[in-house]
């Protein structure tokens, strides 16, 4: 739920309890301003009764018939009051105000008013010369209680709905305004991880967010330096591990390749200086060659992979060409290698095409080694408009699995990350229905 309408609900609750609360002090009100006006109608009936002259001195007992007459009455009654005058011994003589009786109160809302049947009525007793003569027993008639409370709740009810709506519709409006700025925060917060560089987000009238939205400039800015420090500490990292193939090329090439030399001249050596009658030495001599010869072409391999082409003088598709020739050399029989190199590929930075080399070498080696393909596709696109990418693809059709590839714990895949990573670029794994497709793009220099 938005922060909008979460508050809306809960500014709702809020004045639907205070409508409630305006409801029951209304019906209080209304009941207690009918029992002072039942207690004033009792007060004047009783008085007037006390200044009415006509009753003589001998008491209740000894008054006419005909007297007092109940017209007084009637005219201290409150509208909607009701009253029994008690006087001597004669019947009670009940009198009620008048009211209009115009827009009766439903009956559910009579039925609810039971407390109105219920509540006691007052009385007040008629002094005439200081002797008691009588009593007035006076209370709201319910049905005009009914009307009056129905009337005065319908007032308040309706200008309390009408101040809780107005109340919700400008809440509403004024807090959609005041978290407004939460989509920009929102939306800077979502760009910090594909954005080089950013514009700081405005300043926002509310304090709050606006530190929130510094602190989110902060976090970018230091964001944006991690980056380019981590870029910077792979690029080292990747020239290093090129520094050490390059050292231990030439290790393996001058240790092991002049030992090899050394131990095939002195195996050539042992099956020439053999006797004839010693067939079984000059076997073992030339078992030696032929394992020496083999050796020879491991370390000739290692070297191929070890070593990185001249890009100088060959180019990265010169070099891409002899990838692909060597290893159609090694399969011969095995699947066909396709390499289609499309774009400019001049003024090409050395780190980015050793970097689509050595990419190009494990995605070979990958399809290859690792599925059973009849035909793979190497292709090379350096693009002429706008940033100027490079993009190396591989499709092979050996059916090969996305989620087992990814999931795979070599280090074939996390170099070749990493490799993109520092040069600012993205990798990408597919599946096309018959195989994989790899994607590697690297941004070069205009």
């Amino acid at each position: 739920m938005s922060l909008p309408a979460h508050l809306g609900l809960r500014l709702l609750v809020i004045a639907l309890l205070c409508l409630a609360g305006a409801v029951a002090w209304t019906a209080w009100e209304a009941h207690a301003s009918l029992r002072r006006e039942a207690a004033t109608s009792a007060d004047r009936i009783a008085g007037q009764f006390a200044r009415q002259p006509g009753l003589g001195s001998a008491g209740p007992a000894a008054m006419p018939a005909a007297a007092p007459q109940a017209a007084p009455a009637i005219l201290t009654l409150l509208p909607g009051i009701c009253a029994d005058i008690h006087l001597g011994m004669e019947l009670p003589r009940r009198n009620c105000g008048d009211w209009d009786g115009v827009d009766a109160a439903p009956g559910w809302f009579r039925e609810m008013l039971f407390w109105e049947a219920e509540a006691v009525p007052t009385i007040r007793p008629i002094v005439y010369r200081e002797r008691t003569i009588g009593s007035v027993t006076a209370w709201p008639d319910p049905m005009a209680s009914a009307v009056r409370l129905w009337r005065q709740l319908r007032l308040v009810g309706g200008l309390a709905l009408g101040m809780t709506a107005a109340t919700v519709l400008l809440n509403w409006l004024a807090v959609t305004r005041l978290v407004a700025p939460v989509g920009r925060i929102v939306r800077g917060l979502e760009s910090l991880d594909t954005a080089v560089t950013r514009a700081p987000l405005p300043r926002f009238a509310a304090a709050e967010f606006d530190r929130i939205a510094r602190a989110c400039d902060g976090l970018a800015e230091r964001l944006i330096r991690t980056e380019a420090e981590r870029a910077s500490l792979m690029q080292r990292l990747v020239m290093v591990q090129e520094e050490e193939r390059e050292a231990l090329a030439r290790d393996l090439h001058d240790a092991f390749g002049q030992c090899l030399a050394a131990a095939g001249a002195r195996a050539a050596a042992i099956e020439q200086a053999a006797p004839p009658e010693h067939e079984d030495i000059r076997e073992d001599a030339r078992g030696i060659e032929d394992t020496i010869a083999a050796m020879r072409r491991s370390l000739s391999g290692a070297l191929a992979r070890l070593e990185l082409p001249d890009f100088a003088e060959a180019g990265l598709e010169g070099a891409l060409c002899g990838l692909v020739a060597n290893w159609r050399g090694q399969l011969r029989s095995g699947p066909a290698l396709h390499l289609d190199v499309t774009g400019d590929l001049t003024g090409m930075p050395c780190t980015v095409s050793a970097s689509l080399y050595r990419i190009a070498q494990e995605l070979l080696t990958n399809a290859l080694r690792h599925g059973r393909p009849s035909r793979v596709f190497l292709r090379l696109h350096r693009s002429e408009a706008g940033a100027r990418t490079v993009t190396l693809t591989l499709d092979d059709d050996g059916g090969g699995d996305v989620s087992r590839t990814t999931s795979d714990t070599g280090r074939g895949l996390v170099g070749i990350r990493a490799r993109l990573a520092a040069l600012g670029g993205s990798f990408s794994l597919t599946d096309t229905g018959s195989g994989i497709r790899a994607c590697a793009s690297a941004p070069t220099l205009a």
